[in-house]
């Protein structure tokens, strides 16, 4: 690698720092700590970057003290894990100062964690971002010995997403006809469409997010692992997305991609989801009631962004409005052993262990085929079986409290429990 290349990289990086334009994310960052991002791709970890950077400078530090180097700029290309120190090489060259590190989409280096685990133990702050889920794999940690903060970077919230679209919800806006009418205008465009930062600089959302999905499912997908079954690839994710609200066994995925015309076995579809899911296309969420083995083999698999999700439906709103509260759900108490959905003796479509919550999405509680019963039902068979210190039901546009069975069940609005979280 050349240092004539890296000295221009380095320096084109740094005049942009003052210049690039964030909405602030609720993040808290210890001073003295290290940090990894990991989510899928245009999920924001850039942003969280440029965002500590700037608050860095707000706080004193010079732009030269700092060494921001994006992993996919094409004059990186090829750069291998031992060329990682000329960084820091030509950095002290150029200013003979320790920076504080900014490392964007670092994966792209085999190898890269030993790079960053010799960056913690000679005490650099450093700041890491990948859009490979692999990245925190027990080898990695292993290797990175417990010396940074790894942080899961889901798209905005509503709450982000009113912000960065400058709308108000606080205070009267929330009971004002036109502050209320405003907030749930930018609602269903979230709803629809999603949260990643950049869309809403797009007014064709829609060509936006093909194009992202494009880059996932073609680059982080079938690229990085040499994959030629594209056509199997495509059928897979458009059969998840449609099976979106209901659990399903890797089995009954082959039998539906073979279906369909694409012949493909249980061991090929079992790695194109651990590969879907390290890209942070999908998350799984599993069966609190279930046996070990299901568990692992018959999730729920949730899109992570509802604007990709929405790529794949036709008529898709109960499975975008399941979906949205599941991902919020894993945005707040994470991915791992915090959010379940329960099904044995009921269906209860979200489990909630730390708070001890039961949920329940319907779209429409009209009282339509006892809709509202059902649920109730439902919640109230749960609690049953596990603690339940509180019973939800996520609607459309229904707020209600229902008391029956000694117990207090209450209906919320999406957008409202959006707001709440």
């Amino acid at each position: 690698m050349n240092k004539n290349i890296l000295k221009t990289v380095i320096s084109d990086n740094m005049a942009e720092i003052p210049n690039y334009k964030v909405n602030p994310r609720n993040i808290h960052f210890e001073d003295a700590g290290n940090y990894v991002f990991v989510g899928m791709r245009r999920a924001g970890k850039s942003y969280l970057l440029y965002q500590r950077m700037q608050k860095l400078l707000a706080s004193g530090v010079k732009p030269h003290e700092m060494l921001y180097v994006n992993f996919e700029d094409e004059r990186l290309s090829g750069m291998k894990s031992d060329e990682l120190n000329l960084l820091l090489e030509t950095h002290l060259e150029m200013y003979g100062v320790k920076p504080v590190l900014f490392l964007d989409e670092i994966q792209n280096v085999t190898g890269w964690e030993k790079f960053a685990r010799r960056l913690a133990d000679t005490k650099h702050r450093v700041y890491i971002t990948g859009s490979n889920a692999k990245m925190l794999s027990g080898d990695i940690q292993t290797t990175l010995g417990g010396r940074y903060i790894a942080i899961d970077v889901y798209p905005y919230d509503f709450k982000e997403y009113l912000r960065a679209s400058n709308t108000e919800f606080s205070g009267d806006s929330l009971f004002s006809t036109y502050g209320r009418a405003a907030i749930l205008r930018e609602f269903n465009t979230y709803f629809r469409f999603g949260g990643l930062p950049e869309s809403l600089m797009f007014s064709s959302k829609r060509d936006y997010l093909t194009g992202i999905y494009q880059k996932i499912y073609l680059g982080d997908i079938a690229a990085r692992h040499s994959l030629e079954n594209l056509q199997a690839l495509r059928v897979l994710f458009k059969k998840l997305a449609e099976s979106v609200k209901q659990p399903v066994s890797y089995n009954r995925i082959a039998n539906i991609v073979s279906s369909a015309g694409v012949k493909i076995s249980v061991n090929t579809i079992i790695n194109y989801i651990e590969y879907a899911k390290d890209a942070w296309l999908i998350i799984p969420m599993q069966n609190i009631a279930g046996k070990i083995v299901e568990k692992e083999t018959r999730p729920k698999y949730y899109y992570a962004d509802n604007g990709i999700l929405n790529l794949f439906l036709l008529d898709g709103t109960t499975s975008l409005f399941e979906n949205l509260i599941a991902v919020n759900l894993l945005r707040r108490y994470g991915r791992s052993d915090s959010v379940f959905f329960y099904n044995k003796d009921v269906e209860v479509d979200f489990y909630l262990p730390e708070t001890a919550t039961a949920i329940q999405a319907c779209y429409s509680l009209d009282n339509v085929d006892d809709t509202a019963d059902r649920e109730i039902s439902a919640l109230l068979k749960i609690s049953d079986f596990l603690e339940c210190r509180k019973l939800l039901i996520i609607t459309g546009d229904t707020e209600k409290t229902f008391v029956t069975g000694g117990k207090t069940i209450e209906a919320v609005p999406l957008w409202k429990w959006l707001l709440d979280l």
